[in-house]
């Protein structure tokens, strides 16, 4: 058995106003709760309101870590897919949020940390640097990441091409992504709605990819990202015949 050692936190030293927009952030108690308490309320306002049902929970992991990837074309998505964790994934959950939109003000920053435990992506500086930190937490505090490969929402409803950073996320690691499907949504909240409308949602979970044999370099990122798209647009479209 390996000697306890006693590690400081990843985020001391920041300020809250630092801490909520960082990656390097770590839940307290009182997060904990908070996110615990957010997503079982909105997993029942899901089933109340959009009859959401649920196909293929069995095929997410046990533990962390793993990538949740799926389509979006509305601000419901990330909810939907955070509602259908079980509360022991819920602790390690972090939803990957557009920081132009979710961390701009001291308001939203706190929302989006404490209540939907949501990490920051800052999309017009988002460098390799960047990614290479959500990387090394994927791995080391073994979380699962919610991502949108998109890179945005749709505004047609209608799936864009997935970027490669998934890839740089997880090409030549032991990561295994989940491809989700979800339809609904778009009906539900598009992005012109400020409300959603009691529309009915589904989601599908795919089987797990791995994609510890594929390279970690450009060519390989657009492989994972192809895969794994290809995978997200059979579950859409099995979803919208079910």
């Amino acid at each position: 058995m390996e000697p306890w050692q006693l590690q400081p936190a990843r985020d001391t030293g920041l300020t809250p106003a630092e801490r909520f927009r960082s990656v390097r952030r770590e839940s307290g108690l009182l997060e904990s709760l908070a996110h615990h308490a957010c997503f079982s309320l909105l997993r029942t306002y899901f089933v109340i309101a959009h009859r959401l049902t649920i196909t293929g929970r069995e095929k997410l992991p046990p533990h962390g870590p793993f990538v949740l990837a799926a389509n979006h074309c509305s601000h419901l998505d990330a909810l939907v897919l955070g509602a259908a964790l079980s509360p022991r994934h819920r602790e390690r959950a972090f939803p990957i949020a557009a920081g132009d939109v979710f961390f701009q003000s001291t308001v939203s920053s706190t929302f989006s940390a404490i209540v939907l435990n949501a990490l920051p992506m800052w999309r017009k500086n988002c460098g390799p640097h960047a990614l290479a930190d959500l990387r090394r937490k994927l791995q080391e505090e073994r979380t699962i990441f919610i991502i949108f490969p998109e890179g945005g929402r749709s505004r047609s409803g209608s799936m864009m091409p997935f970027k490669h950073g998934l890839g740089m996320l997880v090409a030549e690691t032991n990561v295994p992504v989940v491809p989700c499907g979800l339809a609904g949504t778009f009906d539900a909240l598009p992005p012109h709605r400020n409300f959603p409308r009691p529309m009915a949602i589904k989601l599908l979970i795919g089987d797990a990819l791995q994609f510890v044999s594929t390279a970690n370099d450009r060519p390989g990122w657009l492989q994972i990202a192809a895969s794994v798209e290809s995978a997200v647009r059979d579950l859409v479209a099995q979803s919208r015949t079910a």
